[in-house]
């Protein structure tokens, strides 16, 4: 894997080489009299900071991260992380931040006890124990040695959905400034189908796998689509309705019309909305015999289908 940090202050001419390695998976080299073209068959994680210093959502990625959008279309998955102010998540990340370096010191002789022969341990840092670089790179020396296909009557599925997703954009009221889907996305969904399956050690794509790639598109989407700010002097109450009506739609089960309520809160939180405002709007919801929660509140959904 190559991790690309500060992706946006890439030079011109760094730019203009990645084109290729991402489009044609080469890299051409002409240097001390060698000239050649290798291969460079790797996944490609970059992470990039907005023009400005903040996340402008009147405006599309494009124009925020300021990379050229030929650039752009070739990630398979584009994902928004926005600062949005949550108590909880704040808290957690204060206090994992303080622990890794109270126990710096004591990670750092542990870790030596364990390449001294030793079983190395997390210290408490992280509730779970991690598994060891020996063992990741064995396993996906391992996946990569298989070459899964695709079978006829998936191939319809994946070609439906596609078509599925351009109708959307056409007729759909997103923003096709900020969300889009090209050939590219179909290609995208193959990857990412194909990638899913050597995961689990197969020479098949199966439905599983389709799903899992049509997931990580969805949330791709969401991420940049639900950016955008509630518009002037809107009710907190139609805010939270609308949300949790859109990822009713969205579930891909019928059966299970349950909507996890961290879900709605962090989508609120990109249209300026505080975890105390989304729990008293569904609050009022349920007072309306609109909206119900399970007993441990970490779930809503309608009482009626939503229209």
């Amino acid at each position: 894997i190559c991790c690309i940090d500060e992706f946006d202050k890439m030079e011109e001419s760094d730019r203009t080489a990645i084109h290729e390695v991402m489009e044609q998976q080469t890299v051409s080299i002409a240097k001390a009299g060698i000239t050649t073209t290798l291969n460079c068959r790797t996944t490609v994680l970059a992470a990039a900071n907005p023009v400005f210093g903040r996340y402008n959502p009147y405006k599309s990625p494009v124009e925020n991260i300021d990379l050229p959008p030929a650039l752009l279309s070739r990630f398979d998955l584009l994902f928004l992380l926005l600062d949005t102010v949550d108590g909880e998540k704040d808290k957690n990340l204060a206090l994992h931040v303080c622990k890794v370096h109270t126990n710096y010191q004591k990670n750092d002789a542990e870790k030596k006890a364990g390449d001294d022969g030793g079983s190395p341990a997390n210290s408490g840092i992280y509730d779970f124990k991690a598994f060891d670089a020996s063992l990741m790179r064995h396993y996906i020396r391992k996946a990569r040695t298989f070459e899964p296909l695709i079978d006829d009557d998936l191939q319809r599925d994946i070609v439906d959905a596609y078509v599925s997703m351009r109708d959307e954009e056409k007729h759909g009221e997103k923003d096709s400034r900020k969300s889009y889907t090209t050939p590219r996305t179909l290609l995208a969904i193959l990857r990412l189908s194909q990638a899913h399956a050597r995961c689990r050690w197969s020479d098949r794509v199966e439905r599983q796998d389709f799903d899992e790639a049509i997931r990580l598109m969805k949330a791709s989407k969401e991420s940049v689509e639900l950016s955008a700010p509630a518009r002037k002097n809107a009710n907190p109450l139609d805010i939270v309705y609308d949300i949790v009506s859109d990822l009713s739609r969205q579930k891909t089960d019928p059966d299970d019309p349950w909507v996890e309520m961290a879900h709605v809160t962090s989508m609120a939180g990109h249209k300026a909305l505080t975890q105390e405002m989304v729990v008293e709007a569904i609050e009022n919801w349920e007072s309306l015999s609109v909206l119900t929660r399970n007993p441990e509140k970490t779930q809503v959904k309608f009482l009626v289908p939503a229209a």
